[in-house]
């Protein structure tokens, strides 16, 4: 079983697009942290999460003592260095990737990084949402070309143009 974090930017673009629900071609659960659901407004959000807890696709994740001290860590550590810094619910979804196994799902360019400045956090896998709309093609359920188009024009997010022509699509 397959299991991810996300944090509040990845949610929000995420529950934009309309071809939301092929996140479950990849994942059984995605967890949400309390603190990250806090910071969540849209009616838009609120509605697609409330449906992902009633489908128990979604699950909500209680921030343990443990989880959030790492968290606290990596929030401090990050700061030190040149890169974007991580914020405290990005930090949580890093810890509890690390602490759990989970893919975290980021837009955060600090959570994107972390993992390759500090050594203790390289075990976790993050992924964006260009990284799993590349993974849904390379399962055969999307065109990748057509789907980021999508993805672009409904959420308003727009790739980097380095990432675009890593995959061959700029």
């Amino acid at each position: 079983m397959t299991e991810a974090i996300a944090d509040t930017y990845f949610l929000i673009d995420w529950a934009r697009y309309s071809r939301r629900d092929l996140l479950w071609r990849l994942f059984d659960v995605v967890h949400l942290p309390e603190s990250v659901l806090a910071e969540i407004y849209g009616e838009g959000t609120l509605a697609w999460i409330v449906d992902g807890l009633a489908s128990r696709r979604m699950a909500l994740f209680t921030e343990t003592e443990d989880v959030v001290d790492l968290a606290r860590r990596i929030v401090s550590l990050s700061r030190a260095l040149p890169a974007r810094g991580v914020d405290l619910p990005e930090a949580v979804c890093l810890a509890a990737g690390l602490k759990f196994g989970y893919v975290v799902l980021t837009e955060n360019g600090g959570a994107v990084m972390a993992p390759s400045f500090l050594n203790e956090l390289s075990p976790v896998k993050v992924m964006r949402a260009l990284d799993v709309l590349h993974a849904l093609a390379q399962a055969g359920h999307i065109g990748l070309r057509e789907e980021v188009a999508r993805y672009q024009v409904e959420t308003g997010h727009r790739f980097a143009k380095r990432d675009l022509r890593r995959l061959g699509l700029e």
